[in-house]
């Protein structure tokens, strides 16, 4: 996990994560779980939308598919951390296709911080969110 990143987080802090996924319904599932949690969420269904959305709603935490039209979730990861003029949110792989341990390897060596493998299991998910940056709900 990226310490400066969860250093300038406090206990109590809803978090500003961007859902980027093409299948409707994951994007779907993740947007309610996390509102529901008090988050604040942002899609995309394609790889292509990522680095505007970014830019634009300056994510803490991102939880990208790997695989997805226009730009994969490996090339926007590395794209992603290796400019300066965008934030370096947490990020976190999902993935239906790729989960072997080989991918998990691969997807921490490109840049993400965490690997989830498709259906995401919602209580552990919440849990990372909670540990990077704290209870959600309260104001920060």
């Amino acid at each position: 996990m990226n310490a400066a990143l969860k250093k300038n987080l406090s206990a109590g802090a809803r978090l500003s994560v961007l859902v980027a996924d093409d299948d409707p319904d994951t994007v779907t599932t993740l947007a309610a779980l996390l509102s529901d949690e008090g988050h604040t969420v942002h899609s995309v269904t394609s790889g292509s939308l990522v680095e505007e959305a970014v830019r634009r709603f300056k994510p803490q935490v991102c939880i990208l598919d790997i695989e997805m039209p226009g730009k994969n979730g490996y090339a926007l990861v590395q794209d992603i951390l290796a400019r300066q003029d965008l934030p370096h949110p947490l990020m976190i792989a999902i993935s239906g296709i790729w989960k072997t341990q080989t991918d998990k390897m691969l997807a921490r060596m490109v840049g993400f911080d965490h690997f989830f493998a498709k259906p995401a299991d919602p209580a552990a998910l919440l849990q990372l969110l909670e540990e990077y940056g704290g209870e959600p709900g309260q104001a920060a």
